[in-house]
């Protein structure tokens, strides 16, 4: 078994990285797959979303804190390959450290998500220019935007959509929409699957956000 990896970067923070690879890595491990996500991050978000799970329950992922690998996550991350289905990378904001680029020098796929937002369309430009230096030595890497906290019917989310449409890194069809569900279930160390009813629109957008995510990977 060699683990795919998947690179959760941007260059600056609050744009969702932590929630898009928590949520993705605990429904790709509900699908019997062995995941392990690696907490780059100094703040640590990752690490302490799983320490929150309560009542014998556990995060479905495994997770490690690996922030001071600082420009050698690459190598450290190469230990666990032979062990794991697939490695998520959750990555601090690349304008202030030099973890992103060495994680995406083992990546299979990076994942950019991004807020709907003139400030964080300005901001991607810089992990574009990041990303396209990788690939000079990742040649294999792909890498998508995904659009996070978006409001569906909204003028500024259609305008951003327009704009990304220009911006040489695809955008994933699936879109995740601000929903309070999906800071309830990092409060209680869990993915939205454990959220019942309430979670139903969440639970399908992240499922349909693994599958186009595995499908990238196949």
């Amino acid at each position: 078994m060699t683990a795919k990896i998947i690179t959760v970067v941007n260059q600056k923070g609050g744009a969702g990285k932590t929630t898009v690879s928590m949520q993705l890595a605990g429904t790709i491990a509900y699908k019997k797959k062995k995941v392990l996500v690696v907490d780059t991050d100094p703040q640590g978000t990752a690490t302490r979303w799983a320490a929150s799970a309560s009542d014998g329950s556990m995060f479905p992922a495994a997770v490690i804190g690996l922030s001071n690998a600082t420009a050698k996550v690459h190598r450290e991350v190469k230990k666990f390959i032979e062990d794991y289905d697939y490695i998520i990378i959750d990555c601090p904001p690349a304008a202030d450290s030099p973890i992103p680029q060495s994680a995406l020098l083992i990546a299979d796929l990076a994942l950019v998500p991004i807020l709907p937002s003139p400030l964080d369309i300005w901001a991607t430009v810089g992990i574009k220019h990041v990303i396209d230096n990788v690939l000079t030595i990742n040649e294999e890497l792909k890498a998508r935007l995904v659009l996070n906290q978006c409001q569906p019917k909204t003028t500024l989310t259609q305008e951003t959509q327009d704009v990304l449409a220009e911006f040489g890194i695809p955008l994933t069809k699936t879109q995740i929409q601000q929903r309070q569900v999906y800071r309830q279930s990092a409060v209680y160390g869990q993915t939205v699957h454990e959220l019942g009813a309430k979670a139903k629109p969440a639970i399908a957008e992240i499922e349909q956000l693994a599958k186009e995510v595995l499908k990238l990977l196949k």
